[in-house]
């Protein structure tokens, strides 16, 4: 106890004045029900916007030299990051992708023997690739290649991110680079992953909080450690057995709980981060639903309605405009048009 306490007091301390926030929870429901939630918290507009990406695109790692290769085995709907990366989306198999901040992430030093992956590319490339996570961690295991980092746009920081992984199964795995090592953390109760710090920590926070209870008392903040600890005690303390919609709109319910209010602003956080989206991917009943902070409805896309096929697919983009602001309700998904598909962020000074 006196170790999980001092853990909790660590990281309460050294992540107080983060202003860095997103929160990623899983849902493992009665008849193989599984529901995957995240926030998008960032302190300005991250330019996102929903795609639709049919099977069999050619594929690189977005690198100079000795890149990446690969054809889509799998379609997928994914949200964009400046139209630049993908930072959330799951695939026609089941298999959900969510990208979010680690400040901690070091990434190994490229080598001329092994290729390379811009940080952009990352998650698309499970998503691509893999129908359950077993599949993705048995491949990543092996390092087929390099994750090389860039500048957030229009900053001079690094993004630094890590990556979870949920199916269809209800397993999950999280993969992380830390100190130029990667790390994959894989086990069906890994349902909750926020920021900082890493997550082998951010386990050893959860275990304390378990120890009070979360009907006792839960910490408040918007810190990562403390929305760590509510969306782990609530995405598990909600009924398992509901239908269909009272389980995603159960599931939404807990991921408001741990967002950040829209333009919150204090005096020892200035540049605190706001919620910006949410999105929540039902995957048993493949549909990827996504709610604006600024619009009054939530929409879905419905991937069984998505034609994927290599031959008569199309690249398909749902434009949300500034902020996401752009309103779409219930079922969004003829509201796509055709569009050229974007340029993942390039890295040609892998160094």
């Amino acid at each position: 106890m006196r170790k999980l306490f001092n853990a909790f007091i660590a990281g309460a301390c050294l992540f107080s004045t983060s202003s860095l926030a997103c929160t990623r929870a899983v849902y493992l429901g009665d008849k193989d029900q599984v529901i995957t939630a995240r926030s998008m918290d960032w302190k300005k507009d991250v330019g996102t916007n929903l795609w639709i990406l049919p099977r069999g695109m050619d594929r690189d790692g977005a690198t100079a030299g000795n890149t990446v290769h690969w054809k889509s085995k799998y379609g997928s709907v994914i949200a964009t990051g400046y139209d630049i990366a993908t930072t959330d989306g799951m695939n026609e198999k089941g298999l959900d992708v969510n990208m979010l901040w680690l400040v901690e992430s070091a990434y190994p030093t490229p080598t001329k023997d092994k290729p390379t992956m811009s940080i952009s590319v990352w998650g698309q490339y499970v998503l691509d690739n893999f129908a359950t996570v077993d599949e993705a961690v048995a491949a990543l295991e092996k390092e087929p290649f390099t994750v090389v980092t860039e500048k957030v746009p229009g900053e001079q920081r690094m993004a630094t991110l890590h990556m979870s992984i949920s199916d269809a199964t209800g397993d999950s795995a999280i993969i992380e680079y830390i100190d130029g090592k990667q790390i994959i953390h894989h086990n069906r109760k890994y349902q909750v992953m926020t920021n900082s710090p890493a997550f082998d920590q951010q386990l050893a926070l959860d275990a304390y909080w378990k120890s009070i209870g979360g009907t006792v008392m839960l910490p408040g903040t918007n810190r990562a450690a403390d929305r760590f600890a509510r969306a782990s005690f609530y995405i598990n303390a909600i009924p398992k057995n509901m239908d269909d919609r009272k389980e995603v709109a159960s599931v939404f319910s807990v991921i408001r709980n741990v967002s950040v209010p829209y333009g919150i602003n204090t005096e020892n956080e200035p540049n605190i981060s706001s919620t910006r989206w949410r999105t929540v991917a039902e995957q048993k009943n493949k549909r990827y639903f996504f709610e604006s902070a600024l619009t009054p409805n939530i929409f879905w896309v419905d991937l069984k309605q998505v034609d994927f096929s290599e031959k008569t697919g199309k690249v398909k983009k749902l434009d949300l405009g500034p902020e996401q602001t752009n309103i779409f309700s219930g079922n969004a998904t003829a509201s796509f048009k055709d569009a050229k598909m974007f340029k993942f962020l390039p890295i040609n000074d892998v160094k």
